[in-house]
């Protein structure tokens, strides 16, 4: 059951609404004129009807006698307490009709957030951008929320209209235009999505039905009812709204946020449905749309076909890769990073994805974690660097502003050379310096103290000292737009040079661009802080070595006969290193089965040698 309102063509609109216990329910329109028209109720709760409203026109819906905004409004044009939009999705003229998708495992993803990621702050700034990414390798942007939010500030988890597009970023014909040139120039669009709650301010939803239940709790309050009485409806509109982003916006992939705390212990799971509809679709479109999700549990159901008991999710975020290299190149221990630290923690992230498989977390105080590693690697996405590792530190703080330049290499580098499929944060890939931080435009002087209030809260958790920036103001925001122009320059420039290459060995070199965990071999040289990746693809090879160590260090190493050709090293000058002892070719004795090679690798560095 599709929801919301539509556009018929000649001056009429269908609305259908899910109300199930409302006795009355009418279309309010407000403007261009004001009138009333009563919907009819079906048996399931749904109810309908058509009126005389072109394109634009405004109106709420009157629930027994107050009226309310379309929970499923593709258009707040005044706002999230102000009257819905009728939107015309077949006026606008799509150019992409050659498209047909890239595979996700080929996937080398870019997140951004619209707000900060231009100065303007619009989709139609992205589309000028759009040429640099891909000159940088990315194929896929991936759009932090988009669903209406209060005021024009906020990184869009307090969405509460989630068919709608944020009116301060272009609204619904701003992101068609966005999507339609990434098509047009050979790039892959990912939206964020939020399932798992609905923002606080301009939260009507609950006035239609039931779509909260008590058996659970999230982070955010009361669980969305996805397994108690009513449930279908709730279901049906988030399905539908899955289905909405493919079917009008032609995005590629969803990114579910936080589906660790999307409770359902129904027979059929909401993800494994919205996994059937999405396949579904994609059948009937003839080419693939994708889920992604993130979630804290390490758990491999929800990769797991449907048919083996899982959710038959496309991938999902891996977030103890990210720790793992966060850990080892910060040296931080609090929080979550309790649990990592370690060498041998990285070298499982690579042979595993989850550091945590069933194993003792100290920071959980439990056995954490299941193993995914029957799965492809391409089914995990990976990072250094996101959104929430950036933004829910005390100041915001980039690895830019943690770690020195080398190891900002070496980070890029050990996400860049995983198997796995890589994300970029806007900004890290030339070393940006401006701080992400969180940021808000709530009207409500409650809700703005109870943020800045639990801010404080999360922090301590941290053991975090000092003032965070305040969320409320123009200046914190102000502050994360990205000084994109300094790519060009010194160190930026060399960094983003570094990316760039990293990226097109991932694409040209077999071994690199072909992932099996069978053909991956990784290994922790302890006394020396070094860890050893070797990944082969028939008769193509890479011999990886990361050097975690702040000093200096000498090694011998066990090669493989055969030619070994210096690709990468990170020391080089080049790349604004301090200079390498390492030779550029290493030649072996073919007949020998092994040979032993002494090597010395400057601190924090990284070096790529492949077999000719």
């Amino acid at each position: 059951m599709e929801i919301g309102s539509r556009y018929l063509g000649n001056g009429h609109s269908a609305f259908t609404v899910w109300a199930p216990h409302l006795k009355q329910v009418a279309v309010h329109l407000v403007e261009p004129e004001d009138q009333l028209i009563p919907l009819q109720k079906d048996d399931q709760g749904y109810w309908q009807g058509t009126a005389a409203a072109e394109p634009g026109a405004l109106y709420y819906y009157q629930l027994d006698g107050d009226d309310r905004p379309d929970p499923a409004s593709c258009w707040q044009p005044q706002g999230v307490h102000g009257p819905s939009a009728v939107v015309d999705h077949q006026n606008f003229t799509w150019s992409d009709q050659a498209w047909q998708g890239i595979p996700l495992s080929d996937y080398v993803i870019y997140e951004l957030h619209v707000g900060t990621f231009t100065p303007a702050g619009t989709f139609d700034a992205i589309i000028e951008r759009i040429p640099d990414l891909l000159e940088l390798g990315v194929n896929a942007i991936e759009l932090m929320p988009v669903a209406q939010f209060p005021g024009s500030r906020n990184w869009g988890y307090d969405g509460v209209y989630l068919y709608g597009v944020q009116d301060s970023y272009g609204g619904v014909e701003g992101l068609k235009r966005l999507v339609n040139a990434c098509h047009q120039q050979g790039m892959a669009v990912v939206l964020d999505v939020v399932y798992n709650h609905f923002g606080p301010e301009g939260n009507y939803i609950g006035c239609y039905g039931p779509y909260f239940t008590e058996k659970y709790k999230t982070p955010w309050g009361s669980a969305i009812n996805y397994d108690d009485a009513y449930s279908y409806g709730v279901r049906n509109f988030i399905i539908q709204n899955a289905l909405y982003w493919f079917r009008e916006f032609h995005i590629d992939a969803l990114r579910l946020d936080a589906s660790d705390n999307i409770f359902d212990h129904s027979g059929k799971h909401l993800l494994q449905e919205l996994a059937e509809a999405t396949a579904a679709f994609s059948e009937q479109q003839g080419r693939k749309f994708y889920l992604t999700a993130e979630s804290d549990l390490n758990d491999a159901r929800w990769i797991r076909p449907a048919h083996l008991g899982g959710f038959g999710l496309d991938a999902q975020w891996n977030d103890d890769f990210h720790h793992a290299i966060h850990a080892a190149v910060t040296g931080e221990t609090f929080g979550y990073y309790l649990d990592f630290g370690q060498l041998d923690h990285l070298a499982k992230a690579y042979t595993h994805n989850f550091v945590y498989t069933w194993d003792f977390s100290q920071h959980r105080q439990k056995y954490h974690g299941s193993d995914p590693s029957a799965y492809s690697p391409r089914q995990f996405v990976v990072f250094c660097q996101n959104h929430d590792q950036v933004g829910n530190r005390l100041l915001g703080d980039r690895l830019t502003h943690l770690v020195s330049f080398d190891s900002l290499k070496l980070a890029a580098a050990s996400v860049m050379l995983s198997p796995s499929i890589p994300l970029i944060f806007m900004g890290e890939e030339y070393a940006e310096d401006a701080r992400f931080q969180y940021f808000v435009s709530h009207t409500d002087p409650d809700l703005v103290e109870a943020v800045r209030k639990g801010r404080k809260q999360e922090f301590a958790a941290f053991h975090a000292e000092g003032e965070a920036p305040d969320p409320q103001s123009e200046e914190t925001f102000q502050q994360c737009k990205l000084r994109w122009d300094t790519r060009h320059e010194g160190h930026h420039r060399q960094l983003w040079l570094f990316y760039q290459t990293l990226i097109r060995m991932r694409r040209e070199i077999p071994a690199l661009s072909h992932a099996d965990r069978q053909q991956l071999e990784v290994a922790v040289l302890p006394a020396e802080q070094v860890l050893k990746l070797r990944r082969w693809y028939h008769d193509s090879q890479v011999l990886c070595l990361l050097n975690f160590n702040t000093a200096a260090v000498s090694l011998t190493l066990t090669l493989p006969p055969g030619t070994w050709k210096k690709l990468l090293d990170s020391a080089e000058a080049q790349w604004g290193g301090s200079g390498s002892d390492l030779p550029d070719v290493v030649p072996t004795e073919r007949q020998a089965p092994v040979v032993e090679q002494s090597l010395t690798m400057a601190p924090r560095s990284v070096v790529v040698y492949g077999s000719v």
